[in-house]
């Protein structure tokens, strides 16, 4: 009886010092808030500085940031792209130019958080009395999105760093990659419903243009039909 007590109380110690008891799972860093540029505004300065915060470390560990700078909303035309500890960035760019940024956060584990929202801004051209819209953004159909239905509800956004802007909108759309066919022109609005075919993939894009002349064609966005 008295070696069973015995080597319980062994096993029982050998457990507890056996256990750390850090039973924490990593957790990827938090995106982090940009704070400026602000969204949709004009940089009077072609040197650019970017600021954004910095989230309460989850894991307690030291975090780098990487800012990506793109002429484009989905970032397959990256100009610059730098890496830092710090919460903020000077960069020099284009004048006259739109621009699309994002931070994502990396933490010393190598564990990456989701990218921040996306801001856009436009530098300020010398003798520029127009600059021109911002690229329209998707709000709907979802790309490779599929329809069962006979119609559908085409739908975009669009801004303009000149705020006094009266906006309009070309609407290209068909089974033919990039669309050729002008469904709509001058719109108003910026929502468009289409006739849909079964078995097709469409294609289609915006052109946004102001009331001074300027234009903006547009990425090509695509669904299905069943």
């Amino acid at each position: 009886m008295k070696n069973f007590i015995y080597y319980t109380l062994i096993g029982f110690l050998f457990v507890s010092c056996s256990n750390t008891g850090d039973d924490s799972t990593d957790t990827a860093p938090i995106a982090p808030n940009l704070i400026a540029p602000e969204n949709n505004i004009l940089c009077i300065d072609n040197s650019v500085n970017f600021q954004w915060n910095i989230p309460v470390a989850v894991n307690n560990t030291s975090t780098s940031y990487q800012i990506q700078i793109a002429k484009d909303s989905q970032f397959s035309q990256i100009v610059k792209s730098a890496e830092g500890t710090s919460n903020s960035q000077t960069i020099a760019l284009e004048k006259n130019t739109a621009y699309y940024w994002r931070i994502k956060a990396t933490d010393n584990q190598s564990l990456l958080s989701e990218y921040s929202t996306t801001f856009k801004f436009y530098t300020a051209g010398e003798a520029v009395i127009n600059h021109l819209p911002f690229l329209p953004e998707l709000v709907q159909p979802t790309i490779n999105s599929v329809f069962n239905t006979t119609t559908a509800k085409l739908s975009w956004t669009a801004v303009d760093v000149d705020k006094t802007d009266i906006l309009t909108y070309d609407v290209y759309f068909g089974t033919v990659n990039p669309p050729t066919s002008k469904i709509s022109e001058n719109l108003a609005v910026t929502t468009l419903d289409v006739t849909l075919n079964p078995s097709k993939e469409y294609f289609w894009k915006v052109v946004v243009k102001d009331n001074k002349g300027g234009e903006t064609t547009g990425q090509i966005w695509k669904f299905k039909t069943n």
